[in-house]
């Protein structure tokens, strides 16, 4: 198999199976799999995040976020928004957080299971050359847009 055919092919079987299990785990709670990624990085966040620095980190559309974000707060996992809601911080509530932990571990196991066989050395070597590649590649898209 070609090089670009293996990287390509690979990536997507990731995707799929973590889209596949992230559904899964989000269902018990009501809400869309890809949801589970904006639970995650709020809480290792550590701090208040903008959905617009949400958006930036997760890469993905900010109307997405805002819907998520408005799931959110219907089912009291974050803090209702001020009255300036563009630039208001996410902050989560002790449900929320809760939640989150519970995708935290989900990923945490899900990434033990997938890397079976790999060293802690090769563990990391794959995770700093993937950033590496992803750095590149939005590089390259953003030269040649």
């Amino acid at each position: 198999m070609e090089r670009f055919e293996q990287y390509t092919l690979s990536l997507f079987t990731i995707n799929r199976y973590w889209n596949r299990i992230a559904a899964e785990e989000m269902q018990q709670y009501g809400m869309k799999g890809t949801y589970a990624l904006y639970l995650e990085v709020l809480a290792a966040a550590g701090k208040e995040l903008t959905a617009a620095r949400l958006a930036e980190i997760t890469q993905r559309d900010k109307a997405d976020i805002s819907r998520a974000v408005a799931v959110f707060q219907e089912k009291g996992l974050v803090e209702p928004y001020g009255e300036k809601r563009y630039r208001a911080p996410i902050i989560l509530t002790d449900e929320g957080r809760a939640v989150a932990e519970q995708v935290q571990r989900k990923a945490a196991a899900t990434l033990e299971a997938a890397g079976q066989g790999l060293s802690e050395e090769v563990r990391e070597n794959v995770y700093q050359g993937l950033a590496v590649i992803a750095k590149n590649m939005r590089e390259f898209a953003e030269r040649n847009e």
